[in-house]
C-alpha cells in the first residue's frame, strides 16, 4: 500500500487526504463591565489536495490585546493561515457605556453600562458564533464573548453574559476542545461571566476578585472581560491560534518544515502542529 500510494504521488504531484485545523487569535476582552473577548475563527475539514514540492504557508494569529483604560474596548485577534484557508481573528469585547463589540471570527461581547445595551459583536459563517449584548439589570454587566460552536450567553439579572462553547477536535490524537468564548466583566455586586469551555477567560468584578483570564493560549479562546472600577482595570488578552495538519502515515513524511511544528506519528496519522508561524512542503 505504501508503495502504491507513493507511485502515484510520483505520478501525479497530487495528496488529497489532507485533514486542517485552523483557529485564529482570539479577542481580547473589553474594560470596565467589558464584554468577553470572541474566540477566534475554527475552520477545519479533509480533502485538501497539494502539489509535491510545493511550500505551504502556515501562518498562527496572535491574541487580541485587551482594554487597559477606562471604556477601552478589547483588540481583535489575528487571523490564522494555511495556505490559502484563513480563520479569522477573533472580535474584541466592547467596554462600559455601551460600547459594541467587535466582529470577529466569533463576535465580542457587548459592554455593559448605564446607558443602555452594548450591542455584541458578530460571527463569521462557518467559523464561530455571535457574543451576546451588554447592558445593565441591577447593576452594569458585560456580555459574553462567542464560541466556535454556540454563541455568547445572554446577561440576566446581576450576572454578565458567559463565553459560549468552543469544538472538540482529536486531529491531534486525543479529544481537545479549542475556541472558547471569554466571559463578561460586571460591577461588585452582580457575578461576573465564565469561561467558555475550550479556553476563553472568564470575566472579574469589583475590586478584582476574581480578576480577568487571558484566553489560553493556543485555542483561539476569547480574554475575560473588565471589572467595573471606575479608573478602569485590565482585562483579559485573547489566546493564540494553532495550525494542524495530518494525513495518512502511509504516505512520506514531509519533505521539509519551519517553523518547529511538533510532529508525531501515531493512530495511522502523521501530524503537524504549529503554534509559530512557519512553513510545510510534502
Amino acid at each position: 500500500m505504501f508503495a502504491a500510494k507513493n507511485f502515484f504521488l510520483a505520478r501525479t504531484g497530487k495528496l488529497t487526504d489532507i485533514e486542517y485545523l485552523v483557529v485564529a487569535g482570539g479577542g481580547g476582552g473589553g474594560c470596565d463591565t467589558g464584554g468577553g473577548g470572541g474566540a477566534g475563527g475554527y475552520r477545519t475539514a479533509t480533502g485538501f489536495a497539494i502539489t509535491l514540492g510545493t511550500p505551504y504557508t502556515v501562518t498562527v494569529g496572535a491574541g487580541g490585546t485587551v482594554g487597559s483604560t477606562s471604556g477601552a474596548i478589547g483588540g481583535d485577534g489575528n487571523n490564522s493561515e494555511f495556505s490559502t484557508i484563513t480563520s479569522t481573528g477573533g472580535g474584541g469585547g466592547g467596554a462600559y457605556n455601551v460600547k459594541a463589540g467587535r466582529n470577529g471570527g466569533s463576535g465580542g461581547g457587548g459592554g455593559g453600562g448605564p446607558g443602555g445595551t452594548g450591542t455584541a459583536g458578530t460571527g463569521t459563517s462557518g467559523q464561530g458564533t455571535n457574543g451576546s449584548d451588554g447592558g445593565r439589570s441591577t447593576s452594569s454587566v458585560g456580555g459574553g464573548g462567542g464560541g466556535a460552536t454556540s454563541a455568547g450567553v445572554a446577561i440576566a439579572s446581576n450576572q454578565a453574559g458567559n463565553g459560549g462553547a468552543g469544538t472538540a477536535s482529536s486531529i491531534s490524537g486525543s479529544s481537545v476542545t479549542r475556541g472558547g468564548g471569554g466571559g463578561g466583566g460586571c460591577q461588585a455586586a452582580a457575578t461576573p461571566g465564565t469561561a467558555g469551555a475550550g479556553g476563553g477567560g472568564a470575566g472579574a468584578n469589583t475590586p478584582g476578585v476574581p480578576a480577568s483570564q487571558a484566553g489560553t493560549a493556543n485555542t483561539g479562546g476569547g480574554g475575560g472581560g473588565g471589572e467595573g472600577a471606575v479608573s478602569g482595570t485590565t482585562a483579559g488578552i485573547g489566546g493564540s491560534g494553532i495550525v494542524i495538519v495530518r494525513y495518512p502515515s502511509s504516505f512520506a513524511a514531509a519533505a521539509s518544515t519551519t517553523g518547529s511544528p511538533t510532529i508525531t506519528v501515531a493512530g495511522g496519522y502523521r501530524v503537524y502542529s504549529w503554534t509559530g508561524s512557519g512553513s510545510i512542503t510534502f
